[in-house]
């Protein structure tokens, strides 16, 4: 079983699984009545919950004892395990330093071995859960990403390959499909009523080691992580590990409240402290996989920091609270709707923004094209603003219909503004690179590069990339300019 992890200042935020092949889907179909007695069912876990709790003592000075087991046994067979298995040569590539292929001549100077033809294949494993009773799962995105080939078995040991039907990298969400009937589902619940200090439970298979229950309670909601803007994180203190990716979050009701994805640790090991996605927004991205092909997430076009004690003081707000505005996008809706730099967006369309990194993930749950409201706080007063959220722009879709492919070049990049390219008024020019996967990814491109040419050709927005794209046959040289140097990488298409 291959672990993967990616270290991320100042901790390690494991990916918990293996690692999505990008391809399309129809429309994702969440059946809540499977089973007709659902409700009934959901009442007699809680009941046998509430009742087993109740019954148990409380340790002077520790906490009372739960029983699980009526909700494991009425949702675990709808969890499942999800085997991935990927190319050995391709795999080696991926992990090659970024900007390099294994026929770089300073790849052999320093001694590094080339990937050979006819490399072992690389196998993974992680979680997901059933929402559908004819076979639709939703697991995470880095558990499936560049596979070849993933199955996924169910508790009574049958096993299925599964199709891929589309991914999300930003909310690390993807939706697989099996061709079955009358499976087990779970009851999705709604995050927003959990409450810090409420038990949850995590059902996975961590180290591989399938359908294996952890629990433990709420530490935090709304977590913003590094690189992970979009998704406000439910932290909890349940035992995590590398194999327990895409499994499901539950909370006492037998609902599932998230999924689970990530760890912070020093060790690439469980340390007390994870996240999960909220499954409201794995449901939301999920419809939009199916119905869309891609995920559209509203755009304010700011580029924004957090408050402390000085800098409140400084434009005079009571407390450190809202989103800082750093930087605005010349022709961006926020400059549009006259946001300037130096505001402080203390609400948007009615939701207090209490800290910075609550207003990414506020902002992509509106849909592209609304007229929104924001207040903001300018010259030590309030006033408010109406602005039209334009759509993050992408070059690529995450899943296309009609057929495999994962997308020709696999970046998703929006228009780069003074603030990305450093005084570089070339780079101010051309494209920032938000997301790579698949070919690009292969070849060492990575979020924050600035994409100027391809094949030859200005890049000046997301049209000039995609005409580049479609002109070309197999290959596309990317001029890259990262931090100040500039460099051509080349890319093999899809």
């Amino acid at each position: 079983m291959s672990i993967q992890s990616f270290v991320r200042k100042p901790l390690v935020a494991a990916l918990l699984g293996a690692t999505v092949a990008l391809v399309p889907a129809a429309a994702l179909i969440v059946s809540r009545s499977a089973h007709s007695d659902e409700a009934s069912d959901v009442t007699a876990v809680s009941k046998a919950v509430t009742e087993t709790t109740a019954s148990t003592a409380t340790m002077p000075g520790g906490p009372a004892t739960t029983d699980f087991r009526a909700l494991v046994r009425r949702y675990g067979p709808a969890v499942v395990n999800v085997s991935v298995r990927q190319d050995g040569r391709t795999a080696a590539r991926r992990a090659l330093p970024p900007g390099m292929d294994e026929d770089n001549p300073l790849f052999r100077h320093f001694g590094m071995p080339m990937v050979p033809e006819g490399a072992p294949a690389v196998r993974g494993e992680g979680s997901g859960f059933i929402v559908s009773a004819d076979g639709v799962i939703l697991t995470n995105a880095h558990v499936v990403d560049g596979a070849e080939r993933v199955t996924v078995k169910l508790t009574d040991r049958r096993e299925f390959e599964a199709r891929v039907l589309g991914a999300d990298a930003r909310s690390d969400v993807a939706v697989l499909k099996i061709e079955a009937d009358d499976l087990p589902v779970v009851k999705t619940g709604d995050p927003s009523s959990l409450e810090v200090g409420e038990w949850v439970v995590a059902i996975g298979a961590p180290f591989g080691f399938e359908n294996s229950v952890t629990a433990g309670i709420v530490s935090a909601k709304g977590r913003t992580l590094p690189d992970d803007g979009y998704v406000p994180f439910i932290q909890s203190d349940v035992a995590v590990n590398p194999g327990n990716s895409g499994g499901p979050l539950f909370n006492l009701r037998g609902e599932v409240v998230g999924i689970n994805s990530q760890i912070y640790s020093r060790s690439g090991g469980y340390q007390g402290v994870s996240f999960a996605i909220p499954i409201d927004v794995a449901m939301d991205v999920g419809r939009q996989l199916q119905a869309n092909g891609h995920v559209t997430r509203g755009r304010l076009g700011v580029g924004i920091q957090e408050l402390d004690q000085a800098l409140a003081k400084s434009f005079g707000l009571d407390r450190p609270r809202g989103a800082l505005i750093a930087n605005v996008e010349q022709g961006g809706p926020a400059a549009t709707a006259g946001v300037q730099e130096g505001d402080v967006i203390l609400s948007f369309d009615g939701r207090a923004i209490d800290t910075a990194g609550a207003l990414p993930a506020t902002v992509a749950a509106a849909k592209p094209g609304r007229d929104v409201e924001i207040e903001v706080w300018r010259d030590r007063a309030s006033r408010k603003l109406r602005v039209k959220l334009g759509g993050a722009e992408t070059a690529e879709v995450v899943a296309d219909a009609g057929g495999p492919a994962r997308g020709r070049l696999g970046l998703r990049v929006r228009p780069a503004n003074p603030g990305d390219a450093g005084g570089d008024s070339d780079a101010a020019r051309g494209l920032v690179v938000e997301e790579a996967v698949g070919p690009a990814a292969e070849a060492g491109i990575r979020p924050g590069d600035v994409v100027l040419s391809a094949n030859g050709r200005p890049v000046r927005d997301v049209e000039d990339l995609r005409a580049a794209v479609k002109d070309a046959k197999d290959l596309v040289a990317l001029l890259v300019q990262r931090g100040s140097s500039r460099i051509f990488v080349p890319v093999e298409l899809a």
